[in-house]
């Protein structure tokens, strides 16, 4: 349990600064860049530990494996990490770490359409609760932060949720760290050919046109120096791999519930370190907000974990059922 304990807590510093490590290094690379170096560094790190689970499961990867890993890699890579660069870019990284950590609202409502999972009480409220909480973070009467910004952070929050539900369908059979794992490395081989892309000449225009020069002829690996080495190091190997690792051995030693209070110390922790080092002001409304989250997280998760006890509970008694059943059965039989 100690074990659980420290992990949770080094996934939560390295989950709760990586808006602010990404905001410092978002001025010596490309945002696009960013993302393909900070997943590509995070994704090699964690090779080992998938290899060990892919041993350990006795696991051969087929043809349509391939293709699920594609898929998730581009919805997370691709699309939900570039929505969350860019959303840092135009916002401050206090806004879109709070509008991010929402993404367990978007889980909740994709589990029921896609997996059939049961909404209950408790979730609906917490759902409301929560969605209040990011109403009066972004204040869209009186908005301070770019709403270019805050679309951008909430696409990351939808699609990551998506991807998290999808990825569901099949972590039983790859195991957490295989499926994150390979869904990086095949998200970064994805957007390498869409990098590629944006130096044909009538894209690159097309993009400088549209107010989004950024995507144009974005560089993969130029503009690497020893001076914004140790902030890439730092969201690629500690954010990214260390991050996620720390994440996963949480849930091994604990629960995946227990392991979830990582995203629920993110909202309060993210904007403290932001106040900390980016000198990100701490507004009135964006405390009612976390606030806000925070309860409406905490009616979530409670209960969430007594429904897990109580499942397992079942589990339990089933399974020391069916060996009294068979000693039964054994004992019938003898003569």
């Amino acid at each position: 349990m100690k074990k659980g304990i420290i992990s949770i807590a080094l996934a939560t510093l390295f989950f709760s600064t990586m808006e602010i490590a990404l905001k410092i290094s978002a001025g010596n690379y490309n945002p696009i860049q960013l993302t393909f170096l900070r997943f590509l560094i995070g994704g090699v790190v964690l090779v080992p530990l998938a290899v060990r689970e892919i041993k350990s499961k006795k696991l051969k990867l087929k043809l349509n494996d391939i293709g699920f890993f594609a898929m998730t890699g581009f919805i997370c890579v691709v699309v939900s990490m570039i929505m969350f660069q860019l959303g840092v870019v135009y916002c401050p990284a206090s806004v879109v770490a709070v509008l991010f950590s929402c993404n367990s609202v978007f889980v909740v409502l994709f589990a029921y359409i896609m997996l059939a999972e049961k909404i209950y009480k408790h979730t609906v409220i917490s759902i409301i609760v929560s969605v209040a909480g990011m109403m009066v973070i972004i204040n869209p009467l009186h908005m301070s932060a770019s709403l270019k910004g805050v679309i951008f952070s909430l696409i990351a929050a939808v699609t990551f949720a998506l991807y998290n539900v999808i990825g569901r369908t099949r972590s039983d059979r790859y195991g957490g760290i295989t499926l994150t794992c390979l869904s990086f490395l095949f998200g970064c081989a994805e957007l390498a050919v869409l990098i590629s892309l944006t130096y044909i000449p009538s894209a690159a225009r097309a993009f400088a046109s549209s107010g989004l020069p950024m995507l144009a002829k974005i560089p993969l690996f130029s503009g690497i120096s020893a001076d914004s080495l140790g902030g890439l190091i730092y969201v690629g190997v500690f954010v990214t791999g260390l991050g996620y690792t720390f994440y996963f051995m949480a849930m091994e030693e604990t629960s995946a519930a227990t392991a979830s209070l990582v995203f629920y110390l993110k909202p309060v922790l993210a904007p403290i370190f932001a106040l900390a080092v980016l000198g990100e002001p701490i507004t009135l409304n964006m405390l009612a907000g976390i606030i806000l989250i925070i309860i409406g997280s905490f009616i979530s998760f409670v209960p969430g974990i007594k429904l897990g006890k109580n499942k397992k509970l079942s589990e339990d008694i089933e399974e020391i059922k069916s060996e009294y059943e068979a000693e039964a059965d054994e004992t019938a039989i003898k003569p």
